[in-house]
């Protein structure tokens, strides 16, 4: 049986995800494209990459949860500058310790842990999840969704022909 062309395979796993965003669950698609296109940036859907890239996300996800937890509880003692500021050193002391954690060999996909990061708060503040806005609830979503991204590269491989000889998909 003849595979379809990896450009029809990856537009149909995309169009999946337009499912995975509705109600009620309203999951972030895009936590999927941003795991999807990293795992090919890392080298492409090979099990060191997979298992490098699914340990770093949900790793940075928590940093994620941990500052907006500490930002929230600041909020209940800060205002105005003094609230910036606060958040600040937030930021820097808990961004220090995710980065000094990518030191570990087991977490050390530092990028990964910034597709978990970054997918973490806009999760948060664009309102997706089950519960928009939820601290928790935008961390159960955008770990899902994560890990859907680096299955999704592997997928996009498996179900796919090789590309033509010339083509230059995946660099």
């Amino acid at each position: 049986m003849r595979r379809l062309p990896a450009e029809i395979v990856a537009s149909l796993l995309a169009a999946t995800t337009v499912i995975i965003s509705l109600p009620p669950f309203n999951l972030p698609p895009w936590a999927v494209f941003v795991s999807w296109a990293g795992t090919f940036a890392a080298g492409g859907p090979k099990p060191d990459v997979l298992r490098r890239i699914w340990l770093a996300m949900p790793v940075g996800s928590t940093y994620a949860m941990v500052i907006a937890l500490a930002f929230e509880r600041a909020s209940y003692s800060y205002s105005g500058p003094s609230l910036v500021i606060a958040q600040m050193i937030i930021l820097f002391s808990l961004n220090t310790c995710l980065m000094y954690t990518g030191r570990l060999s087991i977490f050390s996909f530092i990028p990964g842990m910034f597709f978990g990061f970054a997918s973490y708060f806009a999760t948060l503040f664009g309102g997706f999840g089950p519960a928009p806005h939820n601290l928790y609830a935008a961390w159960i979503a955008a770990v899902l969704m994560n890990a859907v991204g680096p299955f999704y590269a592997w997928l996009s491989v498996k179900l796919s022909a090789a590309p033509r000889r010339g083509a230059h998909l995946n660099s």
